[in-house]
């Protein structure tokens, strides 16, 4: 199953997913070429949490949306977030790994689901 989407910039695009701890934020991005060049692309990549997350081992994790052209993602614990002993010396992690619209909804019906219904699209 693949999402088809339309938006404002594009008007079709395929999506790709993934969860991300709360707490911790994207930072590079490759795309097939390498790493994602902005003045190439001429602009950023499209990559937006959702509104809805699940809680996993006590944790939530929020399900963002990338477009299709992303293959890997780096993300980083933002500086507000209390790494524990064992965890301190996690600096950086590489998404590999996207999943798509069919695995999203497999994740979800076995899982329990959280909203943010006040959260800013444009967040990171």
């Amino acid at each position: 199953m693949e999402l088809v989407i339309t938006n404002n910039r594009s008007p079709i695009t395929k999506v790709k997913y993934f969860f991300l701890s709360d707490g911790w934020t994207h930072s590079r991005v490759w795309e097939f070429g390498g790493l994602w060049d902005e003045s190439t692309w001429r602009r950023k990549p499209e990559i937006k949490r959702l509104n809805c997350g699940i809680i996993e081992q006590g944790e939530i994790l929020w399900l963002y949306q990338v477009e299709d052209a992303v293959l890997m993602i780096e993300v980083k614990p933002t500086s507000e977030v209390d790494l524990s002993a064992q965890n301190k010396n996690i600096g950086q992690v590489f998404l590999k790994r996207l999943i798509d619209a069919e695995q999203v909804i497999e994740v979800l019906t076995r899982s329990e689901i959280v909203s943010h219904p006040t959260l800013n699209k444009d967040k990171k």
